[in-house]
């Protein structure tokens, strides 16, 4: 068992709460652990079609627990980088239910999920360079790949805190809610997007990583192949029959 990191379903969802609000979530061993245990379950469970990660308390997550790390607590887990999650490559969908502060380690846990959504009163920076560090869990990676590269350089080199609607206007948040609602409102959006054909998710999130890093022209290729075997599929086969029958389909994953 562990007590840092709560996982709850919520019909097809995997709600995965980091719990240590006296220390305003911030990561240590145990909740590294916790979310990489998190993310298998998420990923071997073919019933859980989407995950939301969230905490408690009203502080999504302080970054890295500098006491820990001075005990000499590892925080990163082998493949999976930062927290068990800032270099896993999870096939299912991610949201990220901000409330509170999302800082350095933070910030970068809700950057590696697929969508952000965030309270009113939320609050994102990458203040590493005020500590001689570089955001290392993927902040310098992958910030400029979602914003205008002057933008994320002011942040980078700045370190400064940025409010929940700025970081919206910026592109990183999807939505924004009521200070409170982050986490209902990331369920209502899972549920929409865990409604969708799984095998058809998986591919839309390999294809989306895999062209970052290609030339266009290879990257129709993939997605091609990608179609190809979602056409082949017995979910598609569903899907033709559930159109002609006028029903719901009932999706397999097969």
């Amino acid at each position: 068992m562990n007590s840092t990191v709560r996982m709850d379903t919520v019909g097809s969802v995997l709600v995965v709460t980091i719990d240590r609000p006296r220390a305003r979530n911030a990561v240590n061993a145990e909740v590294a652990e916790g979310i990489a245990a998190a993310v298998d379950l998420l990923e071997s469970e073919p019933g859980l079609r989407v995950g939301v990660l969230t905490g408690a308390g009203g502080t999504f997550c302080a970054g890295m627990d500098l006491k820990a790390a001075a005990r000499g607590e590892q925080m990163t887990v082998s493949g999976r980088g930062f927290a068990g999650l800032t270099e896993a490559r999870a096939a299912k969908p991610l949201i990220a239910a901000v409330e509170g502060y999302a800082l350095g380690g933070g910030f970068e846990l809700a950057l590696a999920c697929d969508l952000v959504v965030a309270a009113e009163g939320a609050r994102f920076a990458l203040p590493e360079v005020k500590r001689g560090l570089i955001a290392g869990g993927g902040g310098v990676v992958r910030l400029p790949k979602r914003i205008p590269y002057h933008l994320a350089m002011e942040l980078l080199l700045t370190g400064r805190t940025v409010t929940a609607e700025r970081a919206r206007e910026l592109g990183v948040v999807n939505h924004l809610t009521p200070d409170g609602q982050a986490l209902h409102t990331a369920l209502e959006l899972a549920e929409e997007i865990a409604a969708n054909a799984p095998l058809a998710l998986a591919a839309v999130k390999r294809v989306v990583q895999l062209a970052d890093g290609i030339p266009e022209s290879e990257a129709f290729v993939v997605q091609a192949a990608e179609n190809g075997a979602l056409l082949r599929s017995a979910d598609f086969a569903e899907e033709i029959r559930a159109f002609a029958e006028k029903r719901a389909p009932e999706w397999r994953g097969q």
